[in-house]
Parts: structure tokens; sequence; C-alpha cells
């Protein structure tokens, strides 16, 4: 499934491949579907990267995360995998997703992966 929807993201130039920034996209409306029941799962993406090469165009971000809604998958898988597309696109210095779900059964569940390049 991944390989899939990882060629929707498309790429842009970093300008300033010498500086370090950050950039902090927030994709409060986050929608994928439990495997377990069928319901509906939804949550807040903050993606935090410090460039390299390349940034990420955020219309294709956008119908990227928008493929995952239908998909029946686990928080933690989801969040892993949009993780690696997003590694592997941007080969980013510095990339933090934080993947925060809205309370089901009363539980609500943060899951957090990053990566730092030496």
């Amino acid at each position: 499934m991944s390989g899939q929807f990882r060629e929707i993201l498309e790429t842009f130039d970093n300008e300033f491949p010498e500086r370090d920034y950050q950039i902090r996209i927030v994709a409060p409306e986050f929608t994928s579907v439990c495997p377990k029941t069928g319901q509906p799962d939804f949550g807040t993406m903050t993606i935090l990267y410090v460039p390299d090469r390349k940034c990420v165009e955020l219309k294709s971000l956008k119908l990227y995360l928008q493929r995952y809604r239908n998909e029946g998958i686990f928080y933690e898988n989801v969040v892993n995998r949009i993780f690696d597309d997003l590694a592997a696109v941007l080969a980013p210095r510095r990339l933090t997703l934080e993947a925060t779900f809205t309370p089901r059964g009363g539980i609500t569940t943060t899951v957090t992966v990053s990566l730092e390049k030496p």
C-alpha cells in the first residue's frame, strides 16, 4: 500500500540547502479506518522537518493523506508508513511526525516517530 501512495508525493528544490530551517505542517483532518471495527479514525498529523535538498509540495501532501481515508490500518502502522514515505521522498536532515488521534472509548492515542541525520 505505502509504495502506491508514495508516488503521489511531489517535491520541489530547496533554494536554501545550506541553511537549517524548520517546516511545520499541520493536517488537522486526517482520517483512516479502524481495521477491527470499520469505524472511522480521526486525527491531526503534525509534520516537522528540516529540509536538505527537497521540500514537499503541499497539494500533493494533501492528496496523499486523503488516500488513507478508506484504508483499514492501525494508528501505529499508518504513522510509520507516512513517515517512511516522507523520509524517502524528502531525505530531510530531520523529520518528526506526530499523530494525535481523537478519543475512542475514552482513550486518546499519540504516535510520534523521528529521524535525525548525523
